[in-house]
């Protein structure tokens, strides 16, 4: 009896040790020492009012600019249109889903401040490359390379493409119905970015 008493005992300890071991108090107090040290930058940034240094240049020529107005939907489909309702892209749902996902994340920008869904954005190139794209009437805005380098030339591409008068083409009217060809589909769906 006594034996496997001791065996327990050692057991126990054992258990102890390694649950002891698994997070190791080094390593608990240098991600204190992270956390403090992170806090004392903010603290110390917001009392002296330092500048934000993250933010892009300011002061960089444009090279070009397009007002354009986005539309889409849940399934990731997106329509973008010049100012006149000219069609510039008819993104089916596999093409379209990251312009479907700025204009979600304007659309609820300016749902909270009570604003129309189709107020115009506009698309900026700037000298350095960068590619942005600005809804000035709630100040948000997206340096759009932070997206990767497909979802950039997306947006890239609707800086040249031709506007599209759907008067002309029924085929790009997102609310003509669909053509008579007996599958249902909507024509529109299948136009890329305009050419």
């Amino acid at each position: 009896m006594a034996m496997s008493e001791t065996h327990r005992r050692r057991e126990m300890d054992a258990i102890a040790k390694r649950d002891r071991e698994m997070i190791p108090r080094m390593l608990l107090r240098a991600m204190l020492v992270m956390v403090l040290c992170s806090v004392a930058l903010v603290v110390y940034a917001r009392l002296t009012d330092r500048p934000l240094v993250a933010a892009p240049p300011e002061g960089v020529p444009i090279v070009t600019e397009r007002v354009i107005v986005l539309a889409g939907d849940m399934a990731g489909r997106a329509l973008v249109t010049d100012m006149d309702g000219r069609v510039i892209a008819d993104l089916p749902g596999d093409e379209g889903g990251f312009v479907a996902g700025i204009w979600r994340v304007v659309q609820r920008e300016r749902m909270l401040r009570g604003l129309p869904d189709d107020l115009p954005l506009r698309l900026v190139l700037y000298e350095d490359s960068r590619l942005a794209i600005y809804d000035d009437f709630t100040g948000w805005r997206a340096q759009l390379i932070g997206f990767g380098i497909d979802n950039y030339r997306t947006f890239y591409a609707l800086l040249d493409a031709p506007a599209l008068d759907p008067a002309e083409d029924p085929a790009l009217d997102p609310t003509a119905p669909a053509a008579g060809d007996g599958t249902g589909e909507d024509p529109a769906a299948a136009t890329s970015v305009a050419n």
